[in-house]
């Protein structure tokens, strides 16, 4: 029963986006078309949840068992830069075509906050290992449905007509804004 409400408590109740307003920065800047964003959100959902296994594991078999837990922001950034790093690395030898498909998301996801932002809940939450990596799954997920259903928005006002000075990012921040809105619907899900 814990892993259905983090599942759903990730995706529609607290989506990283939509809720906690981590991950703006893609979600605004590759939302123009839906394979671009179901690209990125494939991205995401592989680096996030590898980093989420790594960065617990750090934090519960170095720095806690140091007593280094003032370090955790900057690990993690570094891990995660060098996981991302590594993973474009091992993509690019073992499965160029993956790495094709991939290939401009992976840079992007390293600035990414809301890897960062679901690393750091994942410990502040005291969730064990499979309860981290549900997390991450979960949270990867409602980043790409926020992600995917506003490209499709982005998309069909693309066609409309909106008046001039609205145009671009005006109307994308208010299309945004009325998602969110949508998605506080389910805060009393769980």
């Amino acid at each position: 029963m814990t892993y259905i409400i983090i599942i759903i408590s990730a995706i529609f109740v607290n989506n990283i986006v939509l809720n906690q307003f981590l991950g703006i920065c893609p979600f605004l800047g590759v939302s123009k078309k839906i394979p671009t964003a179901i690209g990125m959100s494939g991205a995401v959902l592989f680096v996030l949840t590898l980093a989420v296994l790594v960065t617990w594991l750090i934090q519960h078999y170095v720095l806690d068992a140091l007593g280094l837990q003032f370090l955790q922001t900057i690990t993690f950034i570094l891990v995660i830069a060098a996981l991302v790093q590594m993973v474009e690395i091992i993509l690019k030898k073992v499965s160029p075509s993956l790495f094709q498909a991939l290939g401009i998301f992976l840079p992007l996801i390293t600035t990414n906050c809301a890897v960062l932002g679901v690393a750091i809940l994942t410990i502040q939450k005291d969730f064990n290992l499979l309860e981290g990596i549900v997390f991450a799954m979960s949270n990867a997920i409602g980043f790409g449905l926020a992600l995917v259903i506003f490209s499709g928005i982005r998309e069909h006002l693309d066609l409309m007509e909106v008046p001039k000075g609205m145009r671009g990012i005006p109307i994308a921040l208010i299309s945004a804004g009325i998602l969110a809105l949508a998605f506080m619907g389910f805060s009393n899900l769980v």
